[in-house]
């Protein structure tokens, strides 16, 4: 399971007293820790890893704290991060030069602790906020998005092939009915796949869907789920190898596991062309079991990889017979996986496959 990680603040001050002063009191508070002795080393360590608030001293040999400030806020991969600056009592003139280029507050030396707590506190808590917000401004994009695009096309699909058959119905013959049959119900699975993730997913984000952890025989659940996808790959000359022991055993939630694996098949499905090849494998591994999902089909751009599982990102792509999708399924992926304590990746090469690899606990995690 995913637990609340501890901010991290950067300390950056060329006197070491300061450091070892700031860094004790905000350690004993359950903050992690960076530290910084110099302007340039901490626009370095950004770059390694972006804090969630940065302590800057003002004066500093050769790049002072208003330089550095500036360079921070200029960049807009580190511009969010909030300022405060440190400053002498007798500096505080230059407070308000501090909040013209960017920083959110100021600390006077020598430091009075509640004080300092009381801002640093305050500051974080307005960071998380201000993402918490963004997350869900991203969530409520991509709810309208689904709504007026990726559920209005099946819709429409449906309409316009019902539509048709009732018009030239007398004129149609029993196989050409027939045809218009087969793809109506494969638009009413797509319309009805999609609906199901749309409504589990708003479930997920308003925190009401319920999670029952037990143990499961993994090769029946896979099993079943190769048996539900083997129409729309029998459509496309796909086969299914699964190779699951008997013995493996998982401790999750059933519906998420469904969920997850019936995604993860139909993707597969969608992106590999006629007459493909997807194998179904899984590993012990430590605490977990690892399932993998190959497929050698049209595979992923690198620079997509990253965006998969990004409820902010728009990547969503035709299949290999003009299939569409949300990915919206991705995103409840990694979210179902995630609250059942396990992870996912993904390894791909153009036009060779992707293979899209998951873990789920063994026993429950302490």
């Amino acid at each position: 399971m995913e637990t609340a990680k501890k901010p991290l603040i950067l300390i950056v001050d060329d006197t070491p007293q300061n450091i070892q002063v700031l860094g004790n009191i905000l350690y004993d508070k359950g903050y992690n820790i960076g530290i910084s002795s110099s302007g340039t080393q901490a626009l370095q360590s950004v770059k390694t890893k972006a804090p969630d608030l940065i302590l800057l001293d003002i004066q500093m040999p050769g790049m002072n704290g208003f330089e550095v400030c500036k360079m921070l806020k200029a960049d807009p991969k580190t511009k969010e991060i909030p300022v405060i600056f440190l400053t002498a009592a007798t500096e505080l003139e230059k407070v308000l030069h501090g909040f013209e280029i960017g920083a959110v507050d100021y600390i006077t030396k020598p430091f009075n602790v509640p004080e300092l707590l009381a801002r640093v506190a305050t500051h974080i808590e307005l960071k998380l906020a201000r993402e918490k917000l963004t997350e869900i401004n991203a969530t409520k994009d991509k709810f309208f998005s689904i709504i007026a695009h990726d559920l209005k096309n099946p819709a429409n699909a449906f309409k316009y092939l019902l539509q048709q058959t009732i018009n030239n119905y007398s004129n149609f013959s029993s196989k050409e009915i027939y045809e218009n049959l087969v793809e109506l119900h494969e638009a009413s699975g797509n319309l009805y796949n999609l609906l199901e993730n749309l409504l589990l997913w708003s479930k997920s984000q308003r925190g009401v869907l319920a999670f029952n952890p037990e143990n499961i025989n993994l090769k029946s659940v896979i099993n079943k789920k190769v048996t539900n996808c083997n129409p729309a790959a029998k459509n496309k000359n796909i086969i299914i190898k699964s190779s699951i022991s008997d013995d493996l055993n998982v401790f999750a939630d059933m519906m998420m596991l469904n969920i997850v694996i019936i995604n993860l098949l139909s993707n597969a499905i969608k992106f590999t062309g006629s007459n493909g090849e997807i194998k179904v494998e899984a590993k012990t591994n430590d605490k977990f079991i690892e399932i993998s999902i190959k497929d050698n089909g049209v595979g992923i751009n690198k620079a997509d990889i990253s965006k998969l599982f990004e409820i902010d990102s728009n990547i969503s792509t035709m299949g290999t017979n003009k299939e569409e999708g949300s990915g919206l399924g991705l995103i409840l992926c990694k979210e179902f996986i995630v609250q059942n304590g396990g992870s996912i990746k993904v390894e791909s090469e153009i036009n060779k496959g992707s293979t899209f690899i998951f873990t789920v606990p063994i026993m429950p995690l302490l």
